[in-house]
């Protein structure tokens, strides 16, 4: 049975992770960290969480002519992902975040974006044909709006699914209408798209994110679940108990995990438990990439055998 087919348009960092006792204030130094060097991005994190899904990858970013470039683009490859442009940028570095974890799992994050910032629309119309045959086409925002733009286009325009992840939340710049199949956020994320506070009821959040126009939604809620509607199916998945180490990669995990799922034909309900089982998974080890669960113990933890 041919694997389902994942098409993600997104950003590759290098992550620079120091795990320290608590998150420093303002100004202050805290010391007592460990420190290790880890692939990211939010498209590159999405792209391995499909791929260890059961999915067939090709994903579309920008690498800078550097060492983390060469590190990012062999990692990838080895997840058997097929990275489009094949040439690396010449005159900008690879992308690259810094990362504090503290002794809870919290995590603060600063980003320079690099080569991230261009990737154009001209080179997702060069590689136009990675969205053809795809089951569901991913985005989030740690490229160009107007390459986000671009790619919703060419994926509606092939008929396929599409799912915008809008994080980090930027201005929307009209993107969120009904080229979007499904849009996924956490609750400050959905605030910052609805104008409402974080402690609205996540029904009312849910409702409005359905009026900004998308074919559907999905609220993520940390640790207890998500909560969707897409079509005609709407509803709550709790989350599941585990012991977080590190939240860096959790949100990543669940919307390639989801996008795998839907693409294999999964229906809405069981594609977002599914994504919250990966995302769970994803917490109890440190860094993005290297904590996010292969599809079998995604399923060991779905049968309660985990």
């Amino acid at each position: 049975m041919p694997k389902p087919r994942v098409v993600v348009v997104g950003s590759s960092n290098m992550d620079l992770v120091c795990q320290v006792p608590r998150l420093p204030r303002p100004g202050e130094t805290v010391g007592g960290g460990s420190f290790v060097t880890v692939c990211g991005g939010k498209g590159a994190n999405q792209a391995v969480a499909a791929a260890r899904a059961g999915a067939a990858v090709r994903f579309l970013t920008r690498l800078g002519a550097d060492a983390h470039g060469q590190t990012l683009r062999d990692a990838l490859r080895q997840e058997g992902i097929a990275v489009h442009p094949e040439q690396p940028d010449p005159e900008t570095p690879t992308g690259t975040a810094l990362i504090l974890v503290d002794a809870q799992g919290e995590n603060a994050i600063a980003v320079a974006p690099g080569a991230n910032d261009r990737l154009t629309a001209d080179d997702l119309h060069q590689h136009a044909c990675d969205f053809d045959d795809a089951g569901v086409a991913l985005f989030q925002m740690e490229v160009p709006a107007e390459t986000i733009a671009a790619g919703l286009a060419l994926a509606r325009d092939r008929g396929v699914t599409t799912v915008l992840n809008f994080a980090p939340a930027v201005q929307a710049r009209g993107m969120i209408g009904p080229g979007v199949s499904l849009l996924v956020v956490n609750e400050t994320e959905a605030g910052q798209l609805t104008g409402l506070d974080r402690g609205t009821g996540v029904g009312v959040l849910l409702d409005a994110l359905l009026g900004l126009g998308v074919g559907g939604a999905v609220l993520t809620l940390g640790g207890r679940g998500a909560v969707f509607a897409f079509g005609r199916q709407r509803g709550e998945v709790a989350g599941f108990a585990v012991d977080p180490v590190d939240t860096t990669g959790a949100g990543d995990t669940f919307c390639g995990a989801l996008c795998a799922e839907l693409a294999r034909g999964a229906a809405p309900a069981d594609a977002v438990r599914y994504a919250c089982a990966a995302g769970a998974l994803a917490t109890t080890a440190l860094g993005a990439q290297s904590a996010t669960p292969p599809d079998s113990a995604t399923r060991r933890l779905l049968d309660g055998s985990a």
